[in-house]
């Protein structure tokens, strides 16, 4: 029986994942941790998903640089579960069901991620398929991942396919998964039917396993052509290649919003990717690389949180929270920020040049105005521009700042900078 995909992520998904900090080598302590921290000080404004990132099960994971062709951890029916080493709560064949349980202790949610396929080391020695006499060099196809070693894709033309990912999700149901971020799949699965034909058999091995389970997937760009049949078979999906700080992939996704924003609904979130705030890249090469605090400046985080959420995005941090500073937590515990991003029922940018974008929406109760400075100067706007952008200029509340703020005079917006207003 198919899933109501709106019965479940009826908000957009809000939460950490390791991949930013930790590239593919997180380890359970570290997960931990980052958990007890979300728990404690972030799940009050909405922050409840704790993902394990990719390669979880390999043992020599040491940054975002993957190790081609290294032997996985792999269970006797073709399926990766974690190393020991990097989770010592698996052990004994309890995969992730212990760290899971802690996360839920915590009043939280598990996700993990996923790559697209079958183990490439299952197919060479031609290991078994649970339930079935065909193993999984009988279902995999030369359908590989362009930047990652692991997987054969799966064929899912015959019924075998679909019992393999019956069987990996029926185990993530097991440990307590709550979200699978599968990867190598979202980038126009109508253009390879191999992509589109995983994921529906990702989608149909959800709706089995009796567990309520948000599909992510992942990587961007999809196309905007795919989006009826995302909506009906993905909760999130990738708008974007990875997401990193620096100021041009921000610009560039304010035109994807502008194409996406129609798709966004309860159960469906268009997902701009993850948040590169506060200390990231502790063990990741990726983006502009190395160990740092964010690169985007304090005018261009809040341009991108306020985009997201008016968009409606998932926001998902990607920061070592024990190192969250004042300035990071202020802007992730903004209530108001998070209303939005709940909230909204409807949403567009309504007007464009070469130095300003403007958005509205709007909720039941409220009406919200974002006018964003994207040049390279200092904009000044005055009271009659934002008559004719349809902004009221007396009681407006400006949401960065927590304070009212009349339009009359006009204001002055910094240089990649936003006025996020509500009435």
């Amino acid at each position: 029986m198919a899933t109501n995909l709106r019965d479940f992520a009826k908000v957009p998904v809000k939460g950490w994942n390791s991949w930013d900090s930790y590239g593919a080598s997180v380890t359970e302590n570290e997960v931990r941790a980052n958990a007890e921290y979300m728990g404690k000080n972030l799940k009050q404004y909405g922050w409840d998903y704790v993902t394990v990132d990719i390669q979880w099960y390999e043992p020599t994971a040491s940054s975002s640089v993957y190790h081609d062709f290294y032997p996985l951890v792999m269970d006797d029916f073709s399926r990766l579960i974690p190393d020991e080493k990097r989770f010592p709560s698996a052990k004994d064949g309890s995969g992730f069901k212990k760290l899971a349980d802690y996360v839920h202790g915590l009043g939280l949610k598990f996700g993990i991620h996923i790559m697209r396929g079958i183990p490439r080391q299952a197919v060479q020695n031609a290991t078994p398929i649970l339930g079935t006499s065909k193993t999984a060099r009988d279902i995999a196809l030369n359908n590989i991942c362009p930047w990652n070693s692991d997987m054969y894709g799966v064929n899912m033309g015959i019924p075998e396919g679909q019992m393999y990912y019956d069987s990996i999700v029926d185990m993530y149901a097991s440990w307590g998964v709550d979200l699978i971020k599968c990867d190598d799949i979202a980038y126009s699965p109508l253009y390879d039917e191999s992509h589109s034909a995983e994921i529906e058999g990702l989608r149909r091995a959800i709706d089995k396993c009796g567990r309520q389970i948000v599909l992510s997937l992942s990587p961007g760009p999809a196309r905007v052509d795919d989006g009826a049949f995302l909506q009906k078979n993905a909760n999130m999906w990738r708008l974007t290649d990875d997401f990193w700080d620096k100021w041009e992939l921000l610009l560039d996704m304010f035109e994807r919003c502008e194409k996406w924003a129609p798709f966004s609904r309860p159960g469906n979130w268009p997902d701009c990717d993850m948040l590169p705030l506060g200390h990231i890249g502790l063990r990741s090469s990726d983006g502009p690389g190395g160990d740092r605090w964010t690169r985007f400046t304090k005018d261009e985080q809040k341009t991108m949180l306020s985009l997201w959420s008016l968009m409606q995005s998932p926001l998902i941090l990607g920061c070592e929270l024990t190192d969250l500073d004042k300035w990071t937590t202020d802007l992730i515990s903004n209530r108001e920020l998070i209303e939005i991003d709940d909230k909204v029922t409807e949403k567009y940018q309504s007007y464009r040049d070469d130095k300003v974008v403007v958005w509205k929406a709007v909720s039941e109760s409220k009406k919200y105005f974002g006018l964003f400075n994207i040049s390279n100067e200092v904009l000044n706007i005055s009271g009659k521009a934002f008559e004719d952008f349809g902004v009221p200029l007396e009681n407006m509340w400006d949401i960065w700042k927590h304070s009212t703020v009349s339009l009359q005079s006009g204001v002055e917006i910094p240089i990649h900078g936003v006025l996020l207003l509500s009435k």
